[in-house]
């Protein structure tokens, strides 16, 4: 009866808006009051989540994020964008796409690339003629590849969660992530054809050198962190820090545009957000404490296993319903709630725990898009001027181009666990 009362407090809790780390802390307090337990689970439990070298990551990569939109670090990698595919129907939106695919291999954040590149690609694209709903749509979407093609923040939580190798996530985001920009590229060509959006003069050789010197420090980066990751050189969380020394030392001493003042920003800004995802992260250690002590997983795993055992059906059940639970919760609660209760049922037909975290993470990231939660959605609405609800009407098309990339790398493993199984032997 106790644990009724616990999942049904949450449940009111989420339903009457409460944030999510308190919904988390305090129907977990609940079930510790009414059991006797002592208070001083709570404590202990949070210290040993947070006695963890991986979760360090997080702030690291969300700081690496903010210094380059900060440093000048972004407009860079927009321009060479700009001159490599600018040329093709529908220009800009390509460019769009390709900068959030380059970005992704230093931020690991969809919130930090939808808002770096926002700024700068909405009011190119206005100006140029584009619609303002789709300039706001096309942003948000690309912006969902950020987190899949490494490094990415939800797989260091991913990784936590379920104890996955961070490596073997990273590789294995990183054929889906190209595939995601590839799709949406695709779509953005039969859109601008349509609607007759324009195209950039195709850049003559001297110009593309030009464009690619300029940003040749920060293209640098993906390759320096993903790399070092890959190769053994340092651990994921020694990347981030190598993310964040070297996005600084781009803004300050070579595009020299990150002043002591904007680093102030950066700090403080980092140091809210990363505030903000640390206390969810307690809370949920708490949360999965007492879902592991009523039984919960293995009560989900049946379930699951009572509908069927094919695990095709099963991971269909698990796409539909992360992509309901992605409207209400943002991706950090719902990995830390729900991944602990769908392991055992994904162990026991025999998926893979990287495939699956891939799976799982891009149903997340489009979850960034719809409503009512879709924090990219907002942040691209609010920089573009528009409601959110023409946001949303806007980026349905694209939302069903991400949906197919998802269906195919669901039933397709082969292209998350090729590049883990070759560069990790």
């Amino acid at each position: 009866m106790l644990a009724w009362v616990f999942i049904g407090s949450f449940l009111l809790f989420i339903v009457l808006r409460l944030p999510i780390a308190f919904a988390l802390g305090a129907s977990s307090l609940i079930f510790i009051l009414g059991s006797g337990f002592s208070l001083l689970i709570i404590p202990q439990v949070m210290i040993t989540t947070f006695d963890s070298f991986v979760l360090l990551a997080i702030p690291l990569f969300m700081m690496a994020g903010e210094l380059m939109n900060y440093g000048g670090i972004t407009d860079r990698l927009f321009g060479f964008a700009s001159k490599l595919v600018g040329h093709i129907t529908g220009g800009l939106a390509h460019v769009n796409v390709v900068a959030n695919m380059i970005m992704a291999g230093m931020s690991g954040s969809a919130v930090a690339d939808a808002s770096g590149i926002a700024v700068i690609a909405i009011p190119s694209m206005e100006k140029e003629g584009f619609d303002v709903d789709f300039s706001a749509a096309i942003t948000a979407a690309a912006s969902t590849i950020g987190p899949i093609i490494p490094p990415s923040v939800p797989f260091v939580i991913y990784a936590a969660t379920s104890g996955v190798s961070v490596g073997a996530l990273f590789a294995g985001g990183a054929v889906p992530g190209v595939i995601m920009g590839m799709f949406l590229m695709i779509a953005v060509y039969f859109i601008s054809v349509r609607r007759h959006y324009p195209r950039h003069p195709r850049a003559r050789l001297g110009e593309l050198g030009i464009a690619f010197c300029k940003a040749f420090p920060a293209l640098c980066a993906p390759i320096i962190i993903i790399g070092g990751i890959l190769t053994g050189a340092f651990t994921p969380t020694e990347a981030a820090g190598v993310a964040v020394l070297y996005a600084f030392v781009l803004g300050v001493f070579v595009y020299k545009e990150l002043t002591w003042r904007r680093a102030l920003e950066v700090i403080l800004n980092v140091g809210k957000n990363a505030a903000s995802v640390m206390i969810i992260i307690s809370m949920a250690s708490v949360f999965a404490y007492v879902l592991a002590y009523v039984g919960l997983a293995q009560s989900v795993a049946h379930l699951i296993m009572g509908i069927t055992t094919n695990k095709y059906l099963i991971l269909l059940i698990i796409n539909i319903l992360l992509l309901i639970v992605g409207c209400f919760m943002e991706p950090t609660s719902t990995l830390l709630v729900l991944i602990p209760m769908l392991l055992p049922a994904i162990d026991a037909v025999g998926i893979n725990r990287v495939h699956f975290g891939v799976v799982a993470v891009l149903n997340l990231m489009i979850g960034l898009l719809t409503p009512p939660v879709g924090v990219c959605l907002y942040i691209v609405s609010k920089v573009a001027r528009i409601s959110f609800e023409r946001a949303v009407v806007a980026v349905w098309p694209l939302i069903m181009v991400l949906i197919a990339v998802l269906i195919l790398i669901t039933y397709v493993p082969i292209l998350v666990l090729w590049l883990p199984s070759v560069v990790l032997k």
